[in-house]
C-alpha cells in the first residue's frame, strides 16, 4: 500500500487553470500506475486520467482530453494533473489513486481535493 495526499484544489472561474498534486509515500513509487478520478455531487466517481510507472504512457477520459495533462516526477514521489480551460462541469472532488499496473484495479486512494469551477 502507498499513502497518497492530494493538494491544489480550489475555486476558479471557467476558462482558468489549476494544477493538482498528489504526494505518495514509500520507496517504490515508480512501480505504480497512478491515476486521477473525480466525483461530482450526486454522481458516481469517474476516471479522469492515468499514467504508467515511468510516465511513458498516459490515458484520458474523453471529457478531459486536450485540456488536462497528467504527469509524474518519480524523484519527488509526486503525480500531477494540470487542468486547463476548466468548465463548470469539471466541478468535483478529485482523487489520486495508485495501482500495481495500469489496467488493474487501483488499490490505494487519497482523501480527495475539491475543485469548483464557477461560470
Amino acid at each position: 500500500q502507498v499513502q497518497l495526499v492530494e493538494s491544489g484544489g480550489g475555486l476558479v472561474q471557467a476558462g482558468e487553470s489549476l494544477r493538482l498534486s498528489c504526494a505518495a509515500s514509500g520507496r517504490t513509487f515508480s512501480n505504480y500506475c497512478m491515476g486521477w478520478f473525480r466525483q461530482a455531487p450526486g454522481k458516481e466517481r469517474e476516471f479522469v486520467a492515468r499514467i504508467t510507472g515511468r510516465g511513458r504512457t498516459t490515458h484520458y477520459a474523453d471529457s478531459v482530453k486536450g485540456r488536462f495533462t497528467i504527469s509524474r516526477d518519480n524523484a519527488k514521489n509526486t503525480v500531477y494533473l494540470q487542468m486547463n480551460s476548466l468548465k463548470p462541469e469539471d466541478t468535483a472532488v478529485y482523487y489520486c489513486a495508485a495501482g500495481p499496473y495500469c489496467g488493474s484495479a487501483f488499490s490505494s486512494w487519497g482523501q480527495g481535493t475539491q475543485v469548483t469551477v464557477s461560470s
